[in-house]
């Protein structure tokens, strides 16, 4: 391939260029530099040394005069100097210099009016396998003349000098919206270039007015769309998985007027505890042409253990979108029609269900709410609550109140029904009641589905206000009021009215927006 492509990034003396390679050659390149090891399902597993998950911390923004009052800068966003980032990218181009290189020209977003055209340029073989299969493929006739909007250069073997490069570690994460450049050093972990491009499209798709999603979405036979967001734990991925409906995509979407569209050709699945009976699409998808990172091998039979944590809990498996079954290949959909919001509550107060008005689904898009758990981060040692905003804090470049007004636009324009569905704790806290059977919850999501919760009758939570329903078929009506199933009812009220608080506490950062939002929140009664 002709030096040339690349020569506009100041890289012009690369050993080698691979351009698109087909997945079995960037598969035997991995394996002959070294980079990973075969499963015996013949998955490709590589092993990130130490960075083994985002590093939110070594991502930044450049501060540029086009972009500056766009940004909500603060501990998510954080500005780069523009000097800085030019003797970064020199030193990163410099780096690919005399290496043999690996480059993806493909695009984001399957709706062709918004898609984003995008170069990755990798170091690593196993990196441009991570960027065939997670983003969209071109046909060969668009590559002909194909030009990228963004690129993206990632090299794992160059390490920062915080003194000198101005970052906070050896890892960087640097977005340029002058530039319409993404750097990446310093880390392994493949999931940074999915993310980064995520976050430029949550800049970029806002101004054309479509909404960016950090959710699920699946169809059904009369073409109802149904969006799930939720952050890790809350079963995103696992009740969008539903072999009665077709899979659009697992992770992030655009909603434009005329409909739901993938932003992606892959998924990118946490494989932790992985099983073969509780995920069966995800386990036979793990398969040659899929990738997977820092999932412990057996060295005699190659056999995966999926529950061995002795790398990081945050293993990822990598694999295009039709190795699903019912997976859509187009990854459109039409107008949603339902949109639910999953939050784990450890504390074991919020209804297993409940219906928002819409100026409800914009105070609960806004704070993103759910739990960590005790021992899931050292010095946690008991629930905490956390919000992420818009259900993805860490990849949206503006103020939430931007996000938040094209939902409500978007579910005024199409009547969209929203529901809030908790799937963590009854009958106490962590630690004392029990989790909320994945089959009451299934159930929960079918009838939300079907319309059944369309038509039974609701109550108003006094410290939520939310609309709980009387009824859901398959579920015991008992489990549908908290209070009910505790046996210490002053102290429900007590944990109650201190999550009411949490959520007051962390709204109040968007002091800016309508009272109308802020006034159906959560209330201490």
């Amino acid at each position: 391939m002709s030096i040339e492509i690349l020569g506009s990034l100041g890289i012009n003396t690369a050993q080698c260029i691979h351009r698109n390679l087909a997945v079995p050659l960037l598969v035997e390149k991995s394996v002959l530099n070294g980079e990973g090891t075969f499963s015996a399902t013949g998955a490709l597993n590589v092993i990130t040394g130490k960075y083994t998950g985002r590093s939110p911390n070594d991502r930044f923004i450049v501060d540029e005069p086009t972009v500056h009052d766009d940004i909500d800068w603060g501990k998510v966003n954080l500005p780069f100097s523009p000097l800085k980032f030019d003797k970064l990218f020199e030193k990163i181009t410099a780096y690919f210099n005399d290496r043999e290189i690996y480059v993806f020209d493909g695009y984001v977003g399957a709706d062709e009016e918004y898609r984003l055209n995008i170069r990755v340029v990798n170091e690593l073989a196993s990196h441009n396998l991570f960027a065939t299969q997670i983003f969209r493929r071109p046909q060969p006739e668009e590559l002909v003349n194909f030009e990228p909007s963004f690129t993206v250069i990632s090299a794992p073997g160059l390490k920062a000098d915080p003194a000198v490069d101005g970052t906070n570690s050896e890892a960087f994460v640097i977005i340029s919206f002058e530039r319409r450049l993404v750097i990446i050093g310093g880390t392994g972990y493949a999931g940074e270039m999915k993310k980064s491009v995520f976050s430029v499209l949550n800049y970029l798709l806002p101004k054309r007015g479509v909404l960016p999603m950090h959710c699920s979405a699946n169809i059904g036979i009369y073409d109802d769309v149904a969006l799930f967001f939720g952050l890790s734990g809350t079963g995103k991925t696992t009740l969008s998985a539903d072999p009665d409906r077709m899979l659009i995509g697992d992770d992030e979407h655009g909603w434009a007027d005329n409909g739901v569209f993938n932003f992606e050709g892959g998924c990118y699945a946490k494989c932790i505890h992985l099983s073969q009976e509780q995920e069966p699409q995800i386990w036979n998808a793990l398969r040659f042409g899929s990738l997977l990172e820092n999932v412990v091998i057996d060295s005699q039979n190659c056999v995966p253990d999926y529950n061995d944590e002795s790398l990081t809990e945050n293993t990822r498996a990598c694999y295009p979108v039709e190795y699903i079954p019912n997976a859509s290949r187009s990854g459109l959909g039409g107008i949603p029609r339902t949109i639910v919001f999953l939050t784990a509550d450890a504390f074991g107060v919020l209804p297993p269900v409940a219906k928002l008005s819409k100026e409800q689904a914009m105070y609960h898009f806004m704070s993103g709410y759910t739990s960590k758990l005790a021992g899931t981060e050292r010095g946690i040692t008991e629930p905490q609550a956390t919000f992420s905003t818009c259900f993805g804090a860490p990849f949206m470049p503006m103020h939430a109140s931007i996000y938040a007004k094209l939902l409500g636009e978007k579910i005024e324009q199409s009547g969209a029904r929203v529901f809030l569905v908790n799937t963590g704790w009854t009958g106490g806290g962590y630690g004392v009641g029990k989790r909320i059977s994945i089959a009451y919850t299934r159930a929960i999501i079918t009838s939300i589905l079907n319309g059944e919760l369309d038509r039974c009758e609701y109550r108003r939570d006094p410290i939520f206000q939310v609309l709980v329903p009387d009824f859901v078929a398959g579920v015991p009506q008992e489990l549908l009021t908290p209070r009910n199933n505790w046996q210490d009812k002053n102290f429900y009220d007590r944990t109650a009215n201190s999550l009411a608080r949490r959520f007051c506490e962390n709204f109040a950062q968007f002091a800016t927006v309508a009272q109308e939002i802020a006034a159906v929140g959560p209330a201490e009664a």
